[in-house]
C-alpha cells in the first residue's frame, strides 16, 4: 500500500538521465557526494524535507510534482473528481478581463465577504476538494460584481476576487496543480491592484514566495518578502491590525525562505519578528477585525513555525525542545490544516530522533486533524515508508540473531 507506482528515487534517475547528466554532476550542483545521489536513487535515503526535494527538482530542470508524484492519483474516481473544479476554475481564470457570464444581478460585496467564510472553514479543515468545487461559481460572481459596481463597492468585488484566487492558489499547491497556481496568483496580482485595498498587494506576494519555493530561489524569495513587507511597513506602524497580521505572515515565510538557503541567523530572527507581531496582536484590547486577507496570524502560528525552521536546517533536536516549549493551548487553537503540517513536522523530529512508537503516534495525529491533507502528502508518505522500512529491518535483524542461537540454516 506504502509503493508509489515509481519511488522518487527512480524519478529522479530519469529526470537525470533525461538531461544526459551523471550522478557526480548532479551531487555537483546539489553540493552533495555521488554516494548521496547513489542511494536516493536506489531509495536508500528517502526524501522526507520539502527543501532538499525543490534543490533536486531545480537542479534536474523539472517540477517538484513530478519528483513525488502530485497529483497522487489513487484510481478512485471520486478522490479524482476535484480536477474537474481546477478545469471550471481555470476558465474563469483566462476570462478574467472578459464580460463574466453571469446570470442575474450579483450579491453585494458585503454578503460575498460573509461568503468566503465557508472558504475559510473548509481551507481550515484542509477540505482542499471542496474548496475547488465552490470557487468557479463564486469567481464569476466577484467579477459580476466588478463590472456592475462603481467607487469603493467596486473595489471590495476585486478584493473578493484576489482572496479567492488565494484559496484556489492553497488548493492547487496542495492537490498538486502547478498551472492553477501560476494563473492563480497572477490573477491575485492584477485583482489586488484594483482593490484599493493597501495589503492586498503583499498578500499577492505573500503567494509568489511559495511559488518560489518550487524552483529553490531562495534568495528571490527573501527579496520578495522583503519587499512585501515594505508595503506594509508604513500601515504597520500605525498599528493597523490587518498590517501587523500580514507582517507576521511575511516573516513567517521569509523564516522559512532562510531556512532553507541554510541562513539560521537569519530564519530565527525572522521568527523573532514574527512572535513580536503576534504580541501585538494579543496584546490589542480590540476585537480582531475579520481575516480578510485569509492569513490566520496567530502566536500558535509563529510556535510551530519555528519547530518547521530547526527541521528545515536539519536540527531535529532543537525543534522538540521548541515544541516542548510551546503553549500547548495556542497550538489547539489553530486551524486543522496548521496542526496537520505541524504534526507531520513532528513525526519526522521523533523519527530522526530514533523514536518510532512517537514518530508514528505524531503521524496518526496528523492524519487524525487533516485527513485528506496527510494520506497523500510526500512528506507524511516518506516519514511512513521510513517507519514501515525501519520496522522490518529491526525485525529481520530480530530473526536473524535469533535464527543464529539456535543453529539455523538461512
Amino acid at each position: 500500500m506504502l509503493e508509489e507506482r515509481e519511488s522518487i528515487g527512480k524519478r529522479v534517475r530519469r529526470a537525470r538521465l533525461r538531461l544526459g547528466m551523471t550522478q557526480a554532476d548532479l551531487a555537483a550542483t546539489l553540493g552533495r557526494t555521488q554516494g548521496w545521489v547513489s542511494k536516493v536513487e536506489k531509495g536508500v535515503i528517502e526524501l522526507d524535507r520539502a527543501g532538499i526535494i525543490n534543490q533536486l527538482a531545480a537542479a534536474l530542470h523539472c517540477h517538484p510534482n513530478d519528483l513525488i508524484e502530485r497529483p497522487f492519483v489513487d484510481g478512485k474516481v471520486s478522490e479524482n473528481q476535484w480536477q474537474v473544479s481546477a478545469a471550471s476554475i481555470l476558465r474563469e481564470l483566462r476570462r478574467y478581463d472578459l464580460t463574466p457570464v453571469f446570470d442575474g444581478r450579483p450579491r453585494p460585496a458585503v454578503e460575498l465577504w460573509r461568503e468566503t467564510e465557508r472558504l475559510h472553514r473548509l481551507r481550515d479543515s484542509a477540505a482542499n476538494v471542496a474548496v475547488m468545487k465552490v470557487l468557479p461559481d463564486m469567481l464569476r460572481e466577484a467579477r459580476a460584481l466588478a463590472e456592475v459596481s462603481t467607487g469603493h463597492e467596486r473595489e471590495e468585488a476585486f478584493a473578493i476576487y484576489a482572496i479567492e484566487c488565494k484559496f484556489a492558489h492553497t488548493a492547487a499547491h496542495v492537490l498538486g496543480h502547478p498551472e492553477l497556481v501560476a494563473m492563480a496568483c497572477e490573477r491575485a496580482a492584477w485583482s489586488a491592484r484594483l482593490s484599493g485595498d493597501p495589503v492586498m498587494g503583499a498578500v499577492a506576494d505573500w503567494m509568489r514566495v511559495w511559488d518560489m519555493w518550487a524552483t529553490a530561489d531562495w534568495d528571490d524569495a527573501l527579496a520578495l518578502s522583503d519587499k512585501a513587507l515594505r508595503l506594509v511597513e508604513d500601515q504597520c506602524r500605525a498599528n493597523n491590525p490587518l498590517a501587523v497580521r500580514a507582517w507576521g505572515t511575511l516573516q513567517l515565510r521569509a523564516a522559512v525562505s532562510a531556512a532553507r538557503a541554510g541562513r539560521r541567523l537569519e530564519a530565527e530572527g525572522r521568527i523573532q519578528q514574527a512572535h513580536t507581531a503576534a504580541e501585538l496582536m494579543d496584546g490589542s484590547r480590540t476585537e480582531p477585525p475579520f481575516d480578510r486577507h485569509s492569513l490566520t496570524f496567530s502566536g500558535g502560528n509563529v510556535q510551530i513555525h519555528a519547530v518547521s525552521v530547526q527541521l528545515e536546517m536539519g536540527d531535529h533536536v532543537r525543534a522538540l525542545i521548541l515544541n516542548e516549549r510551546a503553549d500547548p493551548a495556542k497550538v489547539a487553537a489553530l486551524p486543522g490544516s496548521r496542526r496537520g503540517h505541524h504534526h507531520m513536522d513532528l513525526a519526522r523530529a521523533w523519527l530522526w530522533d530514533g523514536n518510532r512508537d512517537k514518530a508514528l503516534q505524531a503521524l496518526e495525529s496528523a492524519e487524525k486533524v487533516a485527513p485528506q491533507l496527510v494520506r497523500n502528502h510526500p512528506i507524511a508518505r516518506a516519514t511512513l515508508r521510513k517507519i514501515v522500512y525501519a520496522e522490518r529491518s529491526a525485525t529481520r535483524e530480530k530473526l536473524r540473531r535469533m535464527s543464529d542461537r539456535f543453529h539455523l540454516d538461512g
